[in-house]
């Protein structure tokens, strides 16, 4: 793509490295593909590279619709650029986990905006949107690394509060995040263990179901090995 990219140009890009095996495949992750091509995630990402950082060019491969070249968009916008009013923009038009996850991930965790959005979407009713906020919550735990401890305690209020959300994006994502905080240090361990056992506790369903699959990862013999390799750690700067 000579000189400086449009959106049609990598709309082109897409169309011509589409596949339509890829495509054909996205069903069985529950994505939709009617509006996509069938570019790996591999080559979208490799191709963003290419192109660097453009918030006028994510901006115009959102509105765009198609669903690799708002995978795109998210690749090569300029996270210091995204403002509250685009996060909500976007966030309407989360159809897909995969889109949802891709966007919080790789873009609104990186953004000054992130801790916001994530209290305020996880009281939305709307399927992905409260997705979003689980899914940017454990975004934060890797891409935050000046958030103190505390910030993630506060943040266990949140998983609790949705744990009934039956949901199955929602669900998920809660169980990811509550897992995810929990890995991020000892202390959070010991919150995150004590949140899932009294949600496993639970007479009702989807909380119970909930504290046991974040039990399953958090007491598993991997995690245990980790969180106890952190706690012997020496504190940074001692």
């Amino acid at each position: 793509m000579p000189g400086k990219p449009t959106a049609d140009d990598v709309v082109a890009w897409l169309r011509r490295n589409g596949k339509k095996a890829t495509r054909d495949g996205m069903a069985r992750y529950a994505l939709p593909s009617d509006n996509a091509f069938g570019v790996s995630v591999g080559a979208m990402r490799a191709q963003a590279k290419k192109l660097g950082k453009d918030h006028d060019l994510a901006a115009a491969l959102w509105d765009t619709g198609w669903y690799e070249a708002r995978m795109m968009a998210t690749f090569v916008d300029d996270p210091a650029k995204v403002t509250p009013a685009q996060m909500e923009r976007w966030c309407k038009d989360f159809d897909s986990w995969g889109i949802t996850d891709t966007a919080c991930f790789a873009l609104f965790a990186r953004s000054p905006h992130a801790w916001d959005k994530v209290w305020r979407w996880a009281t939305r009713r709307d399927e992905m949107v409260r997705r979003a906020a689980f899914a940017l919550l454990a975004s934060l735990v890797l891409h935050d690394k000046r958030a103190p401890d505390e910030r993630f305690v506060e943040s266990l209020e949140l998983v609790e509060r949705a744990a009934s959300d039956d949901r199955n994006f929602v669900k998920k994502a809660v169980s990811w995040a509550l897992r995810t905080v929990g890995k991020r240090s000892p202390t959070l361990y010991a919150a995150a263990v004590a949140l899932s056992r009294k949600l496993a506790a639970s007479p009702d369903a989807t909380p119970r179901w909930l504290g046991k699959d974040a039990l399953r990862d958090l007491e598993g013999p991997i995690t245990k090995k980790r969180m106890a390799a952190k706690a012997k750690a020496k504190p940074r700067g001692a």
